[in-house]
């Protein structure tokens, strides 16, 4: 069993694929997700924010994960 990781923009960029895929059940929380994913891909972690979205809404960093949930990585994003 995994998690399946959707990427956009940036992230899509450093990471080098647009979906990607953890074993689970660790990470667990949102929270854990990324420190994992700033663990294997540490330019993550240079980017001002990142927000993720489990089943299309906004994740909390405590949001349990399971593997049936829809995980999106959302970069910033800057407007004009």
């Amino acid at each position: 069993m995994s998690l399946k990781v959707c990427l956009f923009g940036i992230t899509r960029d450093i990471v080098g694929t647009s979906v990607i895929e953890l074993p689970a059940p660790a990470p667990a929380t949102v929270g854990e997700l990324l420190a994992e994913m700033r663990k294997q891909y540490p330019a993550l972690g240079e980017l001002r924010s990142c927000a993720v979205a489990v089943n299309n809404e906004y994740a909390s960093d405590d949001q349990p994960l399971h593997t049936v949930d829809e995980i999106a990585l959302i970069p910033p994003v800057a407007g004009g």
